[in-house]
């Protein structure tokens, strides 16, 4: 039972870290420096690292939501 708990944390972490590297990927491919004002870049940057955690952070839930329902398909039966 932990062991299960154990493997689900990790595949969670892995989930999330490389959702996190693939939306940063994605993000600095757009130009944000039209919408801030000048002078402004950490500002820039903080919009951009939140930005990329809660599309990170949606697409790997959504990931582990589906990886955790597919599995629960074999109770139906």
């Amino acid at each position: 039972m932990f062991v299960d708990l154990g493997v689900q944390a990790a595949i969670s972490i892995i989930s999330h870290s490389v959702f996190i590297i693939i939306t940063w990927r994605a993000l600095t491919s757009i130009r944000f420096d039209v919408l801030f004002k000048k002078h402004k870049v950490f500002e820039a940057r903080l919009f951009m690292v939140i930005l990329t955690i809660v599309i990170a952070s949606v697409l790997s839930h959504f990931f582990l939501d589906l990886l955790n329902w597919s599995q629960q398909l074999l109770y139906l039966l």
